[in-house]
């Protein structure tokens, strides 16, 4: 039988916009899960944990911020090398239809907060400035018992959030199934292409010819858009793919390495392991240790 994530059941009702869990204790435990609603999640004491968010692995910090808006991206943070007794964790729950880009994201005040709430579609994780900037306002919102005046002080906290430019997406968007998005018709247009033949060659001229750009022009207008280099996003995708096909089959590691365009086992190895900082089997085996059947 197929392992699994864990379907949690949110708190919410129907009429209900966010649940606020505000607790200290002893150790991590969960298992690794998923839910229908948007999830921001701060956590002190908590250095040495492991927080997993889709194909994203790193041990964390003291201070810990990430907020998930996809409603069924894997996640979970486990004990790991974290000898904290006291380790306190704020988790708000909530639902905010950002998508349908209805009021009042179509509005100049909001629109900060939309462009985060969808790059948190692959798990945002935010600097420490930005954990001890909305701490007491997440402290605040967790003793308030006016729903409206909670509402109020919540979109406070993600406007303060939205202006931490540098906070860091987490999961690969293939891996996350995140559809991708972009401002520049052209860029959306290579990104398509490629997540269609990833398992492909694909040659940098005939990316350039696609959107009628010269390689060398292609190559900058590229950079500047997405902040990578094409071959590097190239590779962020094929292991994206190759990550989500470690956790859902039981395919051979060679087979997967083949049919998501790597060219060789052992470019793949090096390649997996420069990125996740560890060799796939690795991976595999503690995903799947992370798991539970339901």
């Amino acid at each position: 039988m197929e392992t699994q994530v864990l379907q949690e059941v949110a708190p919410l009702g129907e009429q209900d916009f966010l649940y606020v869990a505000d607790r200290h204790k002893q150790s991590f435990d969960y298992p690794i899960h998923c839910h229908d609603v948007m999830e921001l999640n701060f956590i002190a004491g908590g250095a040495g944990a492991r927080r997993i968010v889709g194909d994203s692995s790193e041990m964390i910090g003291d201070l810990d911020l990430v907020l998930i808006t996809s409603s069924n991206l894997e996640h979970v943070w486990e004990q790991h090398q974290c000898k904290s007794t006291d380790i306190h964790e704020i988790t708000v729950q909530f639902y905010i239809p950002f998508e349908k880009q209805e009021m009042p994201f179509r509005t100049n005040p909001y629109k900060s907060i939309y462009k985060m709430m969808q790059r948190a579609k692959r798990g945002l994780a935010f600097p420490m400035e930005a954990s001890l900037t909305v701490y007491h306002l997440l402290k605040k919102l967790s003793r308030n018992n006016s729903s409206f005046h909670a509402a109020q002080l919540f979109f406070e906290v993600l406007y303060e959030l939205s202006l931490f430019t540098e906070a860091r997406e987490l999961s690969t968007s293939s891996f996350a199934k995140v559809d991708i998005s972009s401002e520049s018709r052209r860029v959306l247009k290579v990104k398509e292409f490629i997540s269609h033949h990833y398992k492909e060659e694909i040659r940098l001229e005939e990316l350039s010819e696609l959107v009628g750009m010269t390689p060398s022009a292609f190559s900058r207008f590229f950079k500047l858009s997405t902040g990578k280099n094409l071959s590097e996003y190239i590779v962020d995708v094929r292991l994206g793919n190759a990550t989500r096909k470690l956790v859902d089959t039981t395919d051979a590691i060679s087979e997967i390495c083949y049919t998501c365009g790597f060219n060789t086992l052992s470019n793949f190895n090096r390649l997996f392991r420069k990125r996740k900082g560890c060799n796939p089997t690795e991976f595999r085996e503690r995903y799947q240790k992370t798991k539970v059947l339901i």
